[in-house]
């Protein structure tokens, strides 16, 4: 009796922690919702065969109870019984893997408009790469690692000279494009894992191996690594940041080519990039160059920090409340030697944020 109570408090116990558990599905942010049925799938039908296998067998101790008066009847082979449950296990198991291979022909059949992003792994950090303008990857092997070549670029291909490299564990996608991850490890067997996408894939030494999804929700999402990779494996975190097109279209423009990494060119910040990008849109390079070449108005070129001559003859330092005076009130301070032919703009404080950060770094590059 006791041991009956005990496996219906095991049945009763499991039940209620589900039921209670903080530990749920978090709310999808990816194309993969088949991926979600599939666990449900099988998690009803190993959740039912388990409450009826325990409500079994609790029953059975109970009913069948050692009796003296009572003797156990042997009845070694019993075909309908054991062909009932052949029957019904295989049901049972065709049913939880066929939604399984269904989800996986669609997982490895990637459509042809998909971007590629290459994932580098190894103890314990990952690492990102993009395609360049042509759109190819070059070629790349651990046997040319170094270290100034940590992802083993092959040296010489043309194809690499123009990839991205992202040597952080951070990386930005645009929400809505649909993108093929390809996967490399340095050492030993890792794994890429974002929860919210669901998808997932191992990270294999000495293949490449992919898998495709289509971000669908804006967030930053956690990266983790679900392979056992060492004693650093609990480390191996990043993270995805699915962003607006226009976001990721900034953040690409501050990253570094291969070319540029080995020339040692300074990287932009996203900042810096959202501020040309505010005095393109508003177009603030028809009126000023960036070459020192003076047209409509005056170049940018080494322009912070300077003392400028106004038309009333006194002189006028270029700070960040000069800057900002002159683009919502043009005429205030006019600079001697130029007309007033400027019309004031209202920049939301994000855009002339950003512009000023730009013409900081244009003065800082040329000094």
């Amino acid at each position: 009796m006791i041991v009956a109570l005990l496996l219906l408090m095991i049945v009763v116990g499991s039940l209620l922690f589900h039921i209670l558990s903080p530990w749920q599905f978090g709310e999808i942010a990816s194309n993969w919702q088949m991926i979600d049925v599939t666990v449900y799938i099988t998690f009803w039908i190993c959740g039912i065969v388990f409450v009826l296998l325990g409500l079994f067998m609790a029953w059975a101790i109970w009913k069948y109870e050692y009796r003296e008066d009572q003797k156990a009847e042997y009845e070694p082979e019993n075909a309908l019984l054991e062909s009932r449950l052949s029957i019904i296990t295989t049901i049972g198991v065709v049913v939880m893997l066929a939604p399984g291979l269904i989800v996986w022909q669609d997982y490895i059949q990637v459509p042809p408009d998909a971007t590629e992003v290459e994932v580098y792994g190894q103890q314990w950090q990952w690492s990102f790469r993009l395609p360049g303008e042509d759109g190819i990857f070059g070629a790349a092997h651990n046997k040319y690692i170094t270290f100034d070549n940590p992802m083993g670029m092959k040296p010489g291909d043309p194809y690499g000279e123009d990839d991205i490299l992202i040597r952080t564990s951070s990386i930005q996608l645009p929400i809505n494009r649909k993108v093929k991850i390809l996967l490399r490890s340095k050492d030993v067997l890792h794994d890429f894992w974002v929860p919210e996408i669901r998808a997932k894939m191992d990270a294999v030494p000495g293949m490449i191996t992919y898998f495709w999804f289509e971000p669908t929700k804006l967030g930053e999402y956690e990266i983790l690594c679900a392979e056992l990779c060492g004693r650093g494996h609990h480390t191996m975190r990043g993270t995805m940041d699915i962003v607006s097109l226009a976001d990721y279209s900034t953040w690409l423009e501050s990253q570094l080519t291969w070319a540029e990494i080995k020339a040692g060119v300074k990287p932009l910040s996203p900042e810096v990039i959202r501020g040309r990008q505010v005095a393109e849109s508003n177009g603030c390079f028809a009126c000023h160059t960036l070459d020192g070449s003076e047209t409509v108005g005056p170049t940018w070129q080494g322009l912070w920090g300077r003392s400028v001559t106004l038309d009333d003859g006194s002189s006028q330092l270029v700070d960040e409340a000069y800057v900002r005076e002159s683009i919502t009130d043009p005429n205030a301070k006019l600079r001697d030697g130029f007309s007033p032919v400027m019309i004031p703009y209202e920049l939301p404080e994000e855009d002339m944020a950003g512009l000023i950060l730009f013409l900081k770094e244009i003065s800082e590059t040329e000094n």
